[in-house]
């Protein structure tokens, strides 16, 4: 499999358990909150905002965080001025690192993301330097043994998916943003679990990497989703399954 997606399956694992929950935490909540400003506190109007009740789901965000992270959005809470901003790079090997962020102070943002790079072996560069690379997609990662491959092949062709892709652990089932809900909604509807499912930015190409710098791009990741005003990185490595499993 893929280093990025494998790679991906650790990130939601580690979300999942991780001890610093007060961080994430936070991030998910201020992910509900602009969602809810730009598109109303009702998830049924609003896809963005359904998303961001999966991850709060995922990362088991308790509900009065919940409550109060919408009310801040539809203005009843205090008003929330954060607004999206992407950064683009490089990392180790000429890595692609595009990096996500919600900010209320993109001075501070941008400054605290190229330290981050500087310090952790990559560089900032220009927009649109990286992000060709990269394209929008629905994810929907489902363990090999939840589900028999022709059954989930069959699903998710019928509920307008693009593609299964087979992994040593899991499915994962590639689908168009914009089929996405409805593609999540038929494998929920046969009760079948899955690990995680986000659109997300999935890279067109990989770079293979090995080693010392496999460490290196996987800290630079770490320490740059460690940003308080960071949602998401995406990177195009492809590193193999020996290099991460101390991860």
């Amino acid at each position: 499999m893929a280093g990025h997606s494998k790679w991906a399956n650790i990130k939601h694992r580690k979300a999942a358990q991780d001890a610093k929950k007060g961080k994430v935490f936070t991030k998910v909540a201020k992910e509900i909150t602009v969602a809810a400003k730009l598109g109303g506190g009702d998830p049924e109007m609003n896809p963005r905002l359904r998303m961001a009740l999966d991850k709060a789901k995922a990362v088991n965000l308790p509900k009065d965080n919940v409550d109060r992270a919408i009310k801040k959005g539809t203005g009843e809470g205090n008003e929330a001025n954060f607004e999206d901003v992407m950064y683009e790079g490089y990392g180790p090997e000429g890595v692609a690192i595009l990096v996500q962020a919600l900010t209320d102070n993109k001075n501070r943002t941008v400054s605290e993301v190229r330290s981050t790079m500087a310090k952790k072996n990559g560089n900032m560069g220009e927009a649109g330097c990286v992000s060709w690379i990269f394209e929008k997609k629905g994810v929907i990662s489902i363990p090999l043994n939840n589900v028999g491959e022709d059954q989930i092949m069959s699903l998710a062709i019928d509920a307008g998916a693009e593609d299964v892709e087979t992994g040593d652990d899991s499915y994962e089932i590639i689908c168009d943003p914009a089929d996405y809900e409805e593609v999540k909604k038929t494998i929920e509807s046969e009760s079948i679990s899955y690990e995680y499912a986000e659109v997300t930015m999935r890279p067109k190409t990989t770079i293979e990497v090995k080693g010392n710098n496999a460490k290196k791009v996987i800290n630079l990741i770490e320490a740059l989703e460690d940003l308080d005003d960071v949602q998401e990185v995406y990177a195009n490595f492809d590193i193999d399954d020996s290099e991460l499993e101390d991860e």
